[in-house]
């Protein structure tokens, strides 16, 4: 007697995957861009399991999870730290790690279906145009600041990408560090003094303690003149950086996340600053999805390329 055919899914599943440095966030979406499921997994340390193997292991749980085949999701849309390469990477990447030349391919082949790679601020924007602020603007900008700082350019109601795919990366911006100091090449200039770990870095050289990013936002609440000083230094150079976008693309809201981009601290003296340099009436927000964002606007890229794999329509130019 043959097997019984397994019924038909109801509908199409994609993922969406958030690679940071250290936590992988993945989402199952129904074919309405809904999410039915999601994990969240520690990023193993480089070289202890390959990031092919731990994004198959992400994908089985949230497949396990809805109860659903591991042939009925039929693409999967993974964000990370760089720009994606012609090689099925990422270039421009110095906080992923390493540029995982073939990662793509290698999924593809491990997971069976086509897998999609977009920077992860991109992919950001694309949920808040999706479920955030998109639904009120269609031009917008999404700028992360965390362990770097990045850009989603959102024009006309979709992602702007460039020629090469590195639109929006704001980190190498002439602000800030030197830029003609082959040192801040790397990572750019105007990364060099928000990236995270920098604010940690002021607050030692003016008190001789070694404190966390986390630890000088919450001593800003206590009044501590150090903290208050590192966070508003911090606010200077993201408002020069505003400043600059908003000179050249002039978008109706600026989407802050990321782990410093979203604390409540900076807003004040965010503010100040812009109303020094003349700008005191740009609209400027907190991401209204947080953490969710690139995994929804992941999910919606997987989705894109379902319904049209020659071009991701309303999502990138």
């Amino acid at each position: 007697m043959n097997n019984p055919t397994p019924p038909a899914p109801a509908t199409t599943y994609v993922v969406g995957i958030d690679v940071g440095g250290t936590k992988i966030r993945a989402g199952l979406a129904d074919a309405g861009g809904r999410i039915v499921a999601d994990v969240v997994a520690p990023t193993h340390p480089h070289g202890s399991t390959s990031l092919v193997e731990q994004l198959v292991e992400v994908i089985g749980e949230l497949v396990r999870a809805h109860g659903i085949r591991h042939d009925d999701v039929v693409a999967t849309g993974l964000g990370g730290a760089g720009v994606p390469n012609d090689t099925a990477g990422f270039d421009l990447a110095p906080n992923l790690g390493a540029t995982e030349h073939g990662l793509a391919e290698e999924l593809e082949a491990a997971l069976g279906h086509p897998v999609l790679l977009e920077n992860d601020v991109n992919v950001a924007a694309v949920g808040e145009l999706h479920e955030g602020v998109g639904r009120e603007a269609d031009d917008f900008v999404f700028v992360a600041v965390g362990t770097g700082i990045g850009m989603g350019v959102v024009v006309g109601g979709a992602l702007v990408r460039g020629a090469t795919g590195a639109a929006g990366e704001i980190g190498y911006l002439p602000i800030g560090a030197d830029p003609f100091d082959v040192a801040h090449h790397r990572r750019g200039s105007l990364e060099e003094r928000v990236a995270g770990h920098t604010l940690a870095e002021r607050y030692e050289r003016s008190t001789g303690q070694t404190i966390t990013t986390r630890d000088v936002f919450d001593r800003v609440a206590l009044g501590d003149r150090h903290a208050i000083d590192a966070v508003d230094d911090e606010a200077r150079y993201l408002a020069l950086a505003l400043v600059s976008v908003n000179a050249v693309l002039d978008p109706d809201i600026f989407v802050l996340g990321g782990g410093i981009g979203s604390r409540p601290e900076l807003l004040a003296p965010l503010r100040s600053w812009l109303a020094r340099l003349g700008s005191p009436a740009l609209d400027i927000r907190f991401s209204e999805l947080g953490h969710r964002a690139p995994v929804i606007g992941a999910a919606r890229l997987a989705l894109e390329h379902v319904h049209s794999p020659t071009l991701v329509k309303g999502l990138i130019r």
